[in-house]
């Protein structure tokens, strides 16, 4: 171990920093990689810890993990609080902050903010399973919700698929116009807002569900054959975007079996409601790997259910650090 790596001074790096240093294209390629390890057995990362705060709908997550790789590992671990209740008032749902550790002297590298890394990583996962479930010629969008996570799943969308035409739905019209506007403008893609979610959804090839909605907003009934979903927004046993229909009729995948099997109300409840009419095809890491078949015929419909990992964030943090260091940005940039 060097002198000079054991004083490595620890940077904090904030979320126009990690917009700047972590592009969703980017990201879809580390977060391949970080579930090529976790499916090699070269990752670790223990169930999250959740804290829900007393009567209310907030919440606190731990989740600490390790990713081996060929060149430098990744230690990390994400302190992320949720409230709900922060979208009323302009404020993002998620805040906390990515602990990243030398993986050599167990030192503190990096403190990064945990909203905007897990808004790009979140959409970079999505994408991945996308590239690897959705039709090759997908072309027509749906998003349903209007947030922070829309946004990036717009552009992740448009890395892995010919999009020509993004449908937008939000229980807040208003919201919807501006994004659509905004993303327009950014993207020069063309977007329609429309007026329902089943407006949105007909016939639409993709469809990523990234509200924070209790109850569903998608309904089995309105899927194209052939579409492919990414269910973004639920992340407790209690809450849903899809409903039963939705996750019965289609080939289900999750980020982790563990994670879907203790906290994701999209597919306990509708396995509760539907026994065994509802199942798990397998998880990501199985596509990365090639041990389980994508899609067993075109007109199959395809979900993935993702919750999170705390391999996202780390590897995503890795990729984030390294770039500050290498494009020499001082130890402190928390904006």
């Amino acid at each position: 171990m060097s002198i000079e790596r054991d004083t490595w001074p620890l940077r904090l790096i904030g979320s126009d920093a990690v917009r700047r240093l972590l592009p969703v294209g980017d990201c879809i390629d580390a977060m391949e990689t970080a579930f090529r390890a976790l499916a090699d057995g070269r990752a670790v990362q223990p169930l999250r810890t959740v804290i829900r705060i007393p009567r209310s709908r907030d919440s606190l997550y731990v989740m600490p993990a390790h990713v081996g790789d060929d060149g430098e590992p990744a230690l990390a671990v994400k302190l992320v609080s949720l409230f709900p209740g922060n979208t009323a008032h302009g404020i993002d749902t998620h805040q906390g902050a990515v602990i990243l550790f030398d993986n050599v002297t167990g030192r503190v590298r990096a403190i990064i903010e945990a909203g905007s890394l897990t808004a790009i990583r979140t959409a970079a996962v999505s994408a991945l399973a996308t590239r690897y479930l959705a039709r090759p010629d997908a072309a027509e969008l749906a998003i349903l919700g209007s947030g922070v996570q829309a946004r990036t799943h717009v552009e992740a969308m448009l890395a892995v698929r010919p999009v020509r035409r993004v449908r937008i739905w939000s229980r807040t019209p208003e919201r919807a116009r501006v994004f659509a506007r905004e993303m327009t403008e950014r993207h020069d893609v063309l977007i329609d807002v429309m007026g329902t979610a089943a407006d949105a959804v007909h016939g639409a090839d993709i469809i990523c569900t990234v509200t924070a909605a209790r109850e569903p907003v998608l309904s089995g009934a309105w899927l194209s054959r052939g579409a492919h979903v990414n269910a973004v927004g639920a992340s407790t046993r209690d809450t849903r975007e899809l409903d039963t229909e939705a996750i019965a009729k289609a080939a289900l995948w999750v980020d982790s079996r563990e994670a879907a099997g203790s906290e994701s109300g999209d597919y306990l409840i509708a396995r509760a409601e539907a026994g065994d009419a509802v199942s798990i095809r397998g998880e990501l890491s199985d596509l990365v790997k090639g041990s389980v078949a994508a899609r067993n015929r075109d007109a199959e419909i395809t979900i993935f259910k993702s919750l999170g990992l705390a391999i996202e964030d780390a590897a995503a943090a890795r990729l984030v650090c390294e770039r500050a260091v290498a494009a020499g940005l001082p130890p402190t940039d928390f904006h």
